[in-house]
């Protein structure tokens, strides 16, 4: 055969896979975004009923030693993080359709535990809606990621989503990118 016949096969093989493994990633992405649906209206019928899952007990919030340094994190030590767009003590998220569903707030009905190292002074509470109120840390409202499921992830960290920019928080309440 000649060469150039073998290079244009090639070529054409070539081409298959890289459309296969396109088609692939947008079949995962299409799955994910699936299973980040049906994750929604569970964080939703938690938030909108009165008891998520931090509002059953006081939530925890600890500090661990993650890729970029130490962060808060959940009692599951679940990352936790700020909103870019939020001020002081107000919590933008709210506003945006589907940003909560993404970025589930930190939510209790009873004043938040300060672990180790955590300054205790720094957290507080803000009204999201009812009795349910929002962790906040250094007036920073506290958010987790829906579709987080490794402890102290620091992948979506830097994630530019809702109008803002998601960064994790440390013992000073600064942002962690």
């Amino acid at each position: 055969m000649p060469k150039l016949a073998q290079q244009a096969i090639s070529d054409g093989v070539h081409d298959q896979r890289a459309r296969a493994r396109r088609r692939i990633r947008s079949l995962l992405i299409g799955a994910l975004t699936l299973a980040g649906s049906a994750v929604a209206p569970v964080t939703v019928a938690a938030q909108s009923g009165g008891v998520s899952a931090s509002a059953a007990g006081a939530p925890t919030v600890k500090l661990e030693q993650a890729g970029l340094g130490e962060i808060l994190v959940d009692s599951s030590g679940h990352t936790l993080y700020l909103f870019t767009r939020d001020r002081h003590d107000e919590d933008s998220c709210a506003k945006v359709s589907g940003c909560l569903e993404t970025w589930p707030a930190l939510t209790t009905t009873r004043k938040p535990v300060a672990g180790a190292h955590v300054k205790a002074s720094l957290l507080g509470t803000i009204k999201l809606h009812g009795r349910i109120r929002q962790v906040t840390y250094a007036g920073h409202p506290l958010y987790t990621y829906a579709l987080d499921s490794i402890r102290r992830s620091t992948f979506n960290i830097g994630s530019d989503e809702y109008g803002g920019e998601w960064f994790a928080v440390n013992a000073a309440g600064e942002a962690v990118n």
